[in-house]
């Protein structure tokens, strides 16, 4: 049973690594028909897909911080946090390198001509803003991935999975990009910024710290935001 949420989470994370920043190379190339919008409804509508589809097998985390942010509020097994983390991070590199794969032979020029593969960067912003941006836009995200679940339970995972659950997971990862794309790319995800940064190197790895960092601390405070507001007992993992 193990191995199936570690699978579920590998390919979960692979998905929406792939399909987000696929749409974030294609505005990159100039193909009219997405923008930030594209982005998005890409990065958000994957989410919520997810949330319904693996998120009864491993609980639908997909991101690092969110992994840590339910192990730190307890609605999650500590004895998944690493393992969680690891296949994260390898579905996300996976990602893209398949995506750098196709995007390097569509006419042979996408990856050389842009330099793009989705990665995060900040230019010419305050690396302080960014950080602050990073952090409020996780606390926002793992927040919501606390508070909407149901009280069910797949493979020793708590599911994020209710009615209305993955959706409003979803909506509020399409918000944040919204709102984040321009002050921090929206990375929101360290295992989503790992990624696409092992492959273009130079700047996206040198400030890879700020959208992994960032996104920790946010889950962290979400988690400890949630615990004293909740009246929900804590579950007691073994």
């Amino acid at each position: 049973m193990q191995t199936k949420k570690y699978v579920a989470e590998l390919i979960g994370t692979f998905l929406l690594v792939f399909l987000g920043t696929s749409a974030v190379v294609a505005i990159a190339n100039g193909v009219a028909t997405v923008g930030y919008l594209g982005i998005a409804l890409a990065f958000g509508l994957t989410r919520a897909v997810l949330a319904y589809t693996l998120g009864p097998v491993s609980g639908g985390h997909f991101n690092p911080a969110v992994t840590i942010g339910l192990v730190a509020a307890r609605r999650h097994p500590a004895r998944d946090l690493v393992p969680y983390i690891l296949v994260q991070t390898i579905g996300a590199a996976l990602a893209s390198a398949v995506l750098c794969v196709i995007a390097s032979g569509v006419h042979g020029r996408i990856i050389e001509s842009s330099g793009s593969l989705g990665q995060n960067s900040y230019g010419a912003l305050v690396t302080t803003a960014v950080v602050v941006a990073e952090i409020v836009l996780t606390f926002v995200l793992v927040w919501t991935v606390l508070a909407v679940p149901d009280k069910s339970y797949a493979y020793g995972a708590y599911t994020a999975h209710s009615a209305f659950g993955g959706l409003a997971i979803g909506l509020s990862l399409l918000v944040i990009h919204f709102a984040g794309i321009g002050f921090s790319s929206g990375g929101v995800n360290p295992a989503r910024s790992i990624g696409p940064a092992l492959f273009i190197g130079g700047t996206a790895l040198s400030q890879l710290w700020v959208f992994v960092g960032g996104p920790i601390v946010g889950g962290l405070i979400a988690a400890g935001a949630y615990t004293a507001t909740s009246t929900r007992t804590p579950q007691s993992w073994r």
